[in-house]
């Protein structure tokens, strides 16, 4: 179970649906070159860089986040039953993992008030729904589930082209269902729970800043998803939909962290998959909080 932390009145922790080397990292990174790669194979070794197959590791989780008044799910991974072959290793999952986990932090489905989705992709969206008598209903059946308005209408739009079995399955039943909020990307919930636009990934990719200044965190989605990208935020990964724009987001978004007390809790870097932002060079590294 993970523990998490305290930021004032918050609790922020994490469920864990896997973490296991998945992706080439020449692939997964376009730009990054083999050159650069192997000059920082040693120490990306064994945490964020697996030695034996040689993939980047990955943590596929989500972020809940208890506030005196709601339980907040940040993204919901890829979930089950789901038709994936482009992602073979995600195709018609049947795991108890990420249930499991989020039991084991006292929560059943009908604990979470809200699903915040920081972008619409295979890998945060899975979990919106799951399969009751051949046919996908919400999985948390009392939350309110919050889009950007705008990545929303991107992924309509590309689903109203060529359709897209992520956004049929995941994404559009809880919009059936009446159980979304079209929000903007700077939607604030409180004063603890906010939207900040963060695009580049996707066109209306958001993070979500929890706290207070001071002693804030901030779950950064698909921003970055990897230790190596800190240290070179001009590599950008393969699905990211405007690569130049996403190199310059993540480098603002380092920048603003760097040497403050947010601890940034990382969509996919390796366990604990939280840290805080110092210099590294031209470029930046997270040193992970426990």
């Amino acid at each position: 179970m993970d523990k998490g932390f305290q930021l004032g009145d918050l609790t922020i922790q994490r469920v864990v649906e896997e973490e296991r080397p998945i992706f080439d990292p020449l692939t997964f990174f376009p730009n990054l070159t083999p050159e650069l790669l192997a000059e920082n194979q040693e120490w990306l070794e064994p945490k964020a860089l697996d030695p034996a197959t040689g993939k980047l590791m990955l943590c596929i989780q989500s972020w809940v986040v208890r506030t005196p008044h709601h339980n907040i799910l940040i993204d919901t991974c890829v979930g089950n039953d789901k038709t994936r072959p482009n992602h073979p290793f995600w195709h018609q999952m049947k795991s108890n993992s990420y249930m499991r986990n989020l039991a084991a932090l006292g929560l059943g489905v009908g604990d979470i008030d809200f699903v915040m989705c920081t972008h619409l992709h295979v890998d945060h969206v899975g979990w919106n729904t799951r399969l009751e008598n051949g046919r996908w209903v919400p999985s948390f059946p009392k939350a309110r589930y919050l889009f950007a308005k705008e990545e929303y209408a991107h992924w309509e739009w590309e689903h109203a082209k060529a359709p897209s079995p992520v956004f049929a399955d995941s994404v559009l039943p809880v919009v059936e269902a009446g159980r979304v909020d079209f929000v903007t990307n700077d939607y604030q919930m409180n004063d603890l729970v906010k939207l900040e636009s963060t695009p580049g990934h996707t066109p209306d990719h958001v993070a979500v800043r929890l706290g207070r200044k001071g002693a804030d965190a901030l779950a950064t989605g698909d921003l970055i998803h990897s230790p190596l990208q800190a240290r070179y935020p001009e590599i950008s990964m393969r699905a990211d939909s405007d690569p130049v724009q996403a190199a310059a987001t993540r480098r603002r978004v380092l920048e603003c962290a760097c040497d403050s007390a947010t601890i940034m809790c990382f969509g996919h870097f390796p366990s604990p998959s939280r840290g805080l932002i110092k210099l590294w060079g031209n470029g930046f590294r997270a040193e992970a909080v426990d």
